[in-house]
């Protein structure tokens, strides 16, 4: 098959149709590439940020016309897709550009007279990112941005349910002059993906997506000495401590479960609730989910849009009769939201009590608008609870003790502890994973040293 259809969640109409690349346009973009980084090597930071910043700015000035084109591709409501692009989008890239000049600088090292001696950062070569359909301006820039700043090229390959993101990223470089072959895109089959990676001309592999996925990647690396950033799965928990804020914690931790459709890398798929507040919080958090309104996402009102098709909403839906006949309770009526539709991707959202780690809903991956609560005694329960898991990416503590956070976050098993917010992508903090989240680091600081490899200069000056 020589092409590929987008299916519109909206109405599973066909999108767009685009072609895959073929052999030899694959072959050119490689070629490309390679030669186009050693001039991009060259440029100075500010010649560099120059580019980057007109890129940012393309993207703010299309923000409108963007949004709508990602709504009719995966399904996000219209109210909120521009602001990927002109909040996360934006916030991101000029972090990252800002932080190059320091963080790309030769390392000096103590003066030993008659020496010369620095650490330089050298750039990698071709950076493959290989991007998802959910966030995909967002979880792209994380890895394209950085990438050019330190004097990589990059090719890009997205998600065929969002093909324009990619497209929409070879126009705005173009827009800012950026020499041919820095920014490439290509739409590729994932046998063509693993192709790409084996290829001796790519030096570094930036993938966001399921964690077998991220295992084709590295069995595609294998025999190649190369690294590779792998932000896959999560199963993020939140923790409601008795001392929390209630209508603050309710308030955050129902749009950390249900924005996007719950279809977020660091969205709330599980809660643990002290007792002694397990049922107001529970009352607090259906009342506040039910005034969701799903429906068409190109409508204003709509806050809870399609699940990004009708397959995701069956596994989601399949989890849940699972937990029932475990003795799970579902609070949420099936009818209550009257557009929700088994056999579409018009699912409604869901939570449900009487829940325990025997059930697959407590322990994998759903990506849907789906949560499970529980009632934990304390903290060390809640800490139990929350490390017993395949995945970490994220865990929330929701508490007004921050010295609590503090010692908790000391002993969670994840990449990032957020008290009192969830959901949310600090640039200037590492996005990382461990255990199934994966594994690498994009942005902070430290998401330019694995852009970049140390080459070491030992001049010895005087003879």
């Amino acid at each position: 098959m020589d092409t590929f259809q987008t299916i519109s969640p909206i109405d599973n109409s066909v999108y767009l149709e685009r072609a895959y690349a073929n052999s030899k346009e694959l072959e050119t973009v490689l070629a490309t590439a390679k030669q186009a980084q050693k001039g991009w090597k060259g440029t100075t930071i500010a010649e560099r940020a120059a580019v980057c910043r007109k890129v940012v700015a393309y993207f703010v000035d299309h923000a409108q016309e963007m949004g709508l084109e990602l709504t009719q591709q995966m399904g996000r409501p219209i109210r909120y897709t521009p602001f990927e692009i002109t909040k996360g989008f934006v916030e991101r890239a000029e972090f990252m550009i800002n932080q190059a000049s320091s963080k790309l600088a030769d390392i000096p090292v103590p003066v030993q007279t008659g020496f010369t001696r620095f650490i330089k950062r050298e750039p990698l070569g071709t950076v493959l990112v290989l991007a998802p359909w959910n966030y995909p301006y967002l979880t792209s820039v994380n890895a394209i941005i950085p990438a050019i700043m330190a004097g990589n090229t990059v090719i890009l390959k997205h998600a065929t349910q969002t093909p324009l993101c990619a497209e929409r990223y070879a126009q705005a470089f173009a827009a800012a002059n950026a020499p041919s072959g820095v920014f490439q895109f290509v739409h590729t089959t994932h046998q063509q993906v693993a192709t790409l990676i084996k290829d001796s001309r790519i030096d570094y592999v930036a993938f966001t997506g399921s964690v077998n996925g991220g295992a084709a990647v590295q069995q595609a690396m294998a025999g190649r000495f190369i690294n590779a950033g792998l932000e896959l799965g999560g199963k993020d928990p939140a923790y409601v401590r008795a001392d929390t804020k209630l209508d603050h914690a309710i308030e955050n931790i129902v749009d950390g479960a249900f924005f996007n459709s719950g279809q977020s890398c660091c969205g709330i798929e599980r809660i643990y609730v002290q007792q002694e507040i397990f049922q107001p919080f529970v009352e607090g958090f259906v009342e506040l989910t039910k005034k969701y309104v799903l429906d068409n996402p190109l409508e204003e009102g709509t806050t809870l849009g399609p699940m990004v098709r009708t397959t995701a909403a069956n596994f989601a839906e399949q989890q849940i009769q699972a937990a029932i006949q475990q003795g799970a309770k579902p609070l949420i009526a099936p009818n209550y939201f009257k557009n929700h539709q088994i056999g579409t991707p018009y699912m409604a959202p869901q939570v449900l009590i009487n829940v325990n780690h025997s059930m697959d809903l407590m322990m994998e991956e759903t990506f849907a608008p789906v949560v499970g609560i529980m009632p934990v005694r304390n903290d060390e329960e809640a800490i139990q609870l929350m490390n017993d898991s395949p995945y970490g990416l994220t865990a929330s503590v929701w508490t007004t003790d921050e010295q609590k956070a503090l010692s908790i976050g000391d002993q969670l098993e994840t990449g990032t502890v957020f008290m009192n917010r969830c959901d949310y992508l600090d640039p200037a903090l590492a996005w990382t994973g461990v255990k199934n989240s994966g594994r690498g680091c994009t942005l902070s600081s430290i998401g330019y040293e694995v852009l970049t490899r140390p080459k070491s200069f030992h001049l010895r000056v005087k003879i």
